[in-house]
């Protein structure tokens, strides 16, 4: 029973370290000098490439949902004509 105890509060000790095992580097301040700079460039477009692919992507299906949208809600507005 004591051995189970220890076992189990060893296992505590190693999953509660306060500890860490990377360390890492902080990257808000050359984050935070990029979204500051003022260079013309909206602030949902000055992460890069990827920012710019998503916003491109957002728009499409934005315009292309719209667009088909007015569609269906022209040909619901007028019915089929019985013969």
């Amino acid at each position: 029973m004591l051995r189970n105890l220890l076992a189990l509060r060893q296992i505590a000790k190693r999953t509660i370290s306060t500890a860490s095992r990377r360390q890492f580097e902080n990257k808000v301040p050359e984050k935070q000098k990029l979204f500051q700079e003022d260079n013309g460039i909206p602030v949902h477009l000055k992460g890069g490439i990827a920012d710019a692919l998503l916003y491109r992507a957002t728009m499409i299906l934005t315009v292309g949902g719209t667009a088909y949208a007015m569609y269906e809600l022209a040909v619901a507005s007028f019915p089929k004509k019985q013969d």
